[in-house]
């Protein structure tokens, strides 16, 4: 089983998502533990982050180990809730890119790496309504609001949903994060936003930060 593991393992790092899935499926039919194979997969999308930080690989390397990784995820958790296999979740992050903004790859990076992570991602998708974000803030049990917004022009619909929140008294509940191409840590201190991730590793970190406090 280990050497399906492995191969599981080298196909990411081949931004192969075919062979993710196909791999996957193959090790969960001989009854491999899906716990297993997310902890192989949350190491070397981890060791990716660590080397994309290091500027030892590029963002192709990083969006393409993304990808590969979430050939299989599906799956694996689909077979965790089967079995009722448990992983312990250090926090739910809402993710979602803002209204008017159609970009996703930065944002499906994010929450990539935050599954990997152990994280449980509740991701929005992309052109995100504020109403949307604080909707979702109410309804469920969200620790982290992650927001990405890749145009200057969208960028002010992240103070728009920090200052719903407030209106509606749930700015206390939730921690929130924000990102993108278009942001940066003024911007970020600006709109009142408790944390600024530049880079999709650094998120999670940031994450994993504001949960400890």
């Amino acid at each position: 089983m280990g050497n399906v593991i492995e191969e599981i393992k080298n196909a990411v790092m081949s931004f192969d998502r075919n062979a993710v899935r196909r791999l996957t499926e193959k090790s969960l039919s001989e009854g491999a533990d899906p716990v297993e194979i997310f902890d192989a997969l949350k190491e070397v999308i981890g060791r990716v982050g660590d080397d994309f930080s290091k500027g030892i690989l590029f963002l192709p390397h990083l969006v393409g180990a993304a990808e590969a990784m979430e050939g299989g995820m599906p799956l694996i958790m689909q077979e965790i809730k089967k079995r009722g296999s448990l992983v312990a979740s250090p926090g739910t992050v809402l993710i979602g890119t803002v209204f008017g903004d159609i970009h996703s790859i930065g944002k499906t990076m994010v929450a990539t790496l935050l599954a990997a992570d152990g994280f449980t991602v509740k991701d929005l998708g992309i052109n995100v309504p504020a109403d949307r974000f604080v909707d979702a803030v109410k309804e469920g049990a969200v620790d982290v609001l992650a927001m990405s917004a890749l145009l200057t022009t969208t960028a002010p619909e992240q103070l728009k949903v920090i200052a719903s929140l407030k209106k509606r008294n749930l700015r206390a509940k939730v921690k929130v994060i924000v990102g993108g191409g278009a942001i940066s840590q003024e911007f970020a201190d600006e709109i009142g936003a408790d944390g600024y991730g530049s880079t999709a590793p650094g998120a999670v970190v940031l994450v994993r930060r504001l949960l400890s406090t």
